[in-house]
């Protein structure tokens, strides 16, 4: 039974989804990072479950990007609906599948490949139940959309653990790449949403009202690349360099029309700006990998997963944590510093080579920018997300 005085401990962690989750995946993204670039290096010896390799794409997609998801989904579903969504222990059994899944594929403890792929696997629909459930209580058919989106995630987990499980290197590309991909749909469908919002209040501008037939091109490409990549289906080569080539342009011309002119002097906005634009740098450059040939997809894809994931998350969460626990909405120095860490990350990872740069050199560069920019993170709100809102 636990004691009062350990109840008041736990209660402001667990007491809304995106404490747990939003501190546990920063700082589990810093470990990995710095594990990652340890194994580049033979810093020393990491053998977890699959291979190094596959742990990595999967863990900074699976075990990082989902828990952020996750905290920032079963937060604001209590702001569409109304009603109360996971809390106390409840939360805590969730945050501690979601663990459960990073302890077993980091560490060997004896089990077989099937029962580590099914720990694993069980998370994403478990939020995908509770998500759900509260939409249909209050019938919000607009926001119903995340639903099937995070069912997608489910399946892409499984082309990756399959994969794993009888070495084909096809199938977890395609998981690993449809994950990127839907990770970037629910930033595109959420950044329409509230981006004109959050620039209009924090510059105190007037706000941007989106243009139909933009918006509909932009979010239905969007779509269309996340499930042919889901899918694994095939376009002939011109078609899929067009359709991403064109989706970036409609993404760019989507963020200039949000102004990022006006945020320069709001850190808290400007962030959000340079995350979105990570999206249609990575389509473009993705486009002119299936054309020329010349760039590596797995080097143009970091235009993606550190360019507009990484950096999105880092200043959506540092916006969603000041504004939950009762803060003003102001960044600060040290975490405008974090956001321009995170931008050099990308710059180092997907443009290395244009400046002739070791590889392994410019790989542990990016990865210890990136650590340093969630690190600032999970130290300045560790004491914000684990006591109680103003």
């Amino acid at each position: 039974m636990t004691s009062p005085a350990t109840s008041n401990q736990i209660a402001p962690f667990f007491s809304v989804a995106f404490r747990p989750f939003f501190l546990s995946g920063s700082l589990f993204s810093v470990l990995a990072i710095l594990a990652w670039a340890g194994v580049l290096n033979a810093w020393f010896s990491f053998e977890p479950y699959a291979n190094s390799f596959w742990w990595h794409a999967h863990e900074m997609l699976f075990g990082f990007a989902a828990a952020i998801v996750t905290g920032f989904l079963l937060t604001a579903v209590q702001n569409w609906t109304g009603l109360t969504s996971l809390k106390g222990r409840s939360l805590m059994l969730l945050w501690l599948l979601w663990l459960a899944g990073r302890l077993v594929l980091a560490f060997d403890f004896g089990l077989a490949s099937g029962l580590i792929a099914l720990i694993d696997l069980s998370f994403l629909p478990v939020v995908a139940f509770v998500l759900g459930r509260l939409i249909f209580k209050v019938k919000l058919w607009r926001n119903l959309i995340f639903v099937p989106v995070i069912a997608l995630m489910t399946i892409a987990n499984i082309l990756m653990h399959w994969g794993a499980i009888s070495d084909n290197p096809e199938l977890v590309n395609q998981g690993n790449y449809a994950m990127v991909m839907l990770v970037t749909l629910l930033i595109t469908v959420l950044g329409g949403r509230v981006f004109p919002m959050f620039t209009a209040n924090g510059t105190g501008t007037k706000k941007v009202e989106g243009i139909p037939l933009l918006e509909t091109l932009t979010i239905a490409s969007t779509v269309l690349i996340a499930l042919i990549y889901t899918i694994g289906f095939s376009l002939p080569v011109v078609i899929q360099a067009g359709l991403l080539i064109f989706s970036g342009v409609c993404h760019f011309v989507r963020l200039v029309r949000w102004r990022f002119w006006v945020t320069v002097k709001t850190p808290l906005v400007w962030s959000l700006h340079l995350g979105y634009l990570g999206i249609p740098v990575g389509f473009i450059l993705m486009g002119l990998h299936y054309l020329t040939g010349s760039l590596q997809l797995s080097t143009v894809l970091h235009g993606l997963t550190i360019g507009a994931i990484g950096s999105t998350i880092l200043a959506m969460i540092t916006r969603v944590s000041l504004g939950h626990t009762g803060r003003k909405l102001q960044a600060g120095r040290l975490m405008a510093l974090a956001f321009v860490l995170l931008s050099f990350s990308f710059i180092v990872r997907v443009f290395y080579q244009y400046a002739g740069s070791d590889y392994a050199y410019s790989m542990t560069m990016a990865a210890l920018l990136w650590g340093l920019a969630f690190g600032i993170y999970s130290l300045s709100f560790f004491p914000k997300l684990t006591t109680k809102r103003l």
